[in-house]
């Protein structure tokens, strides 16, 4: 018989259960229609040079932000430049971006130099903070084709576009240059139009004026979109003219001078901006920020592209081979060294390598390893180390992503250390008296067997050994042995080598 006491606590439990599942759905609810009604601005920070690692974290932040169906991208940056092929990614992502884009070059002291002033003149809202600048949007063409005159022979597309992929900003003058070089540029204009510098205006060579001219179309087609000042776009290419913050305001280069995130929000509230699928306006008061800062992908990916770290993957995989293929069966070297050589790689193609510099570099190595394998008394060592020197020089000469000289330096250093070590240990080996074989025999002591004058016997190292002397011996006598004649010793009486 069911107790009905027990029966009635059950029912409750589930009546409380229920009770409970009802008041957190409508809590979800409530939390669901909440995220989705705010509105938000997703703040994203750029800081050193442009390059794979600053493009990846730039377009995966701008897809976020269409997920999040965030109201406003806030890029705060200050960078000396970089890369063409990644600043151009980066700029037809946003164009391309449902979501306006605001960067905003701070803090104080900040720069947008370079490959930065483009991505400046691309944004839907461009800012700076005080104390800042931008400009030198000089290009300058590096890697590529590698080979003097290669622009000038080259003139069908393919030179063109290898520099569009191979070109790198180019480094800022000085702040003291930058504040002064407007009104210098202004002042120049005529002479330039009269052809007095006008191989410096427009590049010395073929190749050198089709990057100069397809960098000032761009950056004035980036400038008439959001109706910039394209006429100072373009001195920033051909002279490397700067402007300050506030300069920049009183041309039409920028929008908005703001101290801070907060200021430029509130500045740009109401403005109407361009996008691609037309006019839109920004509503940015009481927005929620959400920072997007750098992850473990961009920081790793940032690590292996730095120029240094590609480099000393590449020697660390290359010798982790040579010591894997000279003793089989270690593995450690082995996997180590393809590790680091496939990481260099990868690197290498994101780059912007010179191969002439890159096939110095592993010639040097091999002729490294070469002299040690077939010792040549420094040629082929010394003639290695000058490869490696000048290919390491040559691989990337660009000012914001070259490598290192003092790695350089201590690299070839030492590769010149072991050189020096094996050349060294050959010659001792040389100079060591000999312990095999018959120049062991030349130089050691035997006994007289029987006595005789020209031919007869002796002993040596417990061997019974024909023997000949130009002097009677006397058995006994302890003798010296000067040659060897096949199976017979030539001897004689220790007094006499003595």
């Amino acid at each position: 018989m069911t107790n009905p006491y027990r029966r009635g606590m059950t029912g409750r439990i589930l009546m409380l259960t229920s009770l409970l599942c009802i008041a957190l759905g409508a809590l979800l609810a409530w939390q669901a229609q909440a995220q989705q009604g705010e509105r938000t601005a997703l703040v994203m920070t750029v800081d050193g040079a442009i390059g794979p690692a600053i493009s990846d974290y730039f377009q995966r932040g701008l897809e976020l932000a269409e997920e999040r169906d965030a109201e406003l991208v806030v890029v705060e940056m200050d960078t000396p430049g970089g890369l063409d092929a990644s600043m151009r990614s980066m700029i037809r992502a946003m164009l391309t971006s449902s979501v306006p884009v605001a960067i905003h070059v701070s803090p104080a002291g900040a720069r947008a130099a370079s490959a930065g002033a483009y991505l400046l003149y691309a944004s839907h809202v461009a800012a700076m903070a005080p104390s800042t600048h931008l400009g030198s949007a000089t290009p300058v063409q590096i890697g590529g084709g590698g080979l003097p005159g290669f622009g000038d022979d080259d003139e069908g597309g393919k030179g063109g576009a290898r520099a569009q992929e191979t070109e790198e900003m180019d480094e800022p003058a000085t702040d003291d240059e930058g504040s002064a070089s407007g009104e210098a540029a202004d002042a120049e204009g005529g002479a330039g139009e009269d052809g007095g510098d006008d191989d410096r205006r427009r590049g010395e060579t073929a190749m050198e004026r089709k990057v100069l001219e397809d960098a000032v179309a761009y950056i004035r087609s980036l400038a008439e979109r959001h109706d910039r000042n394209a006429e100072w776009a373009e001195q920033a290419v051909r002279e490397a003219v700067n402007l300050t913050a506030r300069e920049a305001l009183e041309q039409n280069v920028i929008d908005v001078v703001a101290t801070n995130l907060e200021d430029l929000l509130a500045q740009i509230d109401g403005r109407t901006v361009v996008m691609e699928n037309g006019e839109r306006t920004l509503a940015t008061a009481d927005l929620a920020i959400e920072r997007f800062a750098p992850d473990w992908r961009t920081k790793l990916l940032a690590v292996i592209t730095n120029p240094n770290v590609a480099y000393f993957l590449m020697i660390i995989g290359f010798y982790g081979l040579i010591f894997e293929l000279s003793n089989p069966g270690g593995l450690v070297p082995g996997t180590i060294g393809i590790i680091s050589l496939l990481l260099a790689l990868f690197a290498f193609q994101v780059l912007p390598v010179n191969y002439a510099g890159l096939a110095l570099i592993l010639v040097g190595l091999g002729l490294i390893v070469g002299e040690a394998l077939m010792p040549s008394f420094g040629v082929l060592g010394i003639g290695g180390i000058a490869a490696f020197v000048i290919g390491s020089v040559m691989l990337m000469d660009a000012d914001n992503l070259n490598i290192s000289l003092p790695m350089i330096g201590g690299t070839a250093l030492l590769a010149a250390g072991l050189m020096l070590w094996v050349v060294t240990r050959f010659i001792g080996l040389r100079r060591r008296v000999p312990r095999t074989g018959q120049e062991e025999l030349v130089g050691s002591e035997a006994r007289v067997l029987e006595d005789f004058a020209g031919q007869g016997h002796v002993r040596l190292m417990g061997e019974r050994w024909n023997a000949r002397s130009t002097r009677p011996l006397t058995r006994g006598q302890a003798v010296r042995v000067t040659a060897v004649d096949g199976l017979t010793l030539e001897v004689e009486p220790l007094d006499a080598s003595s």
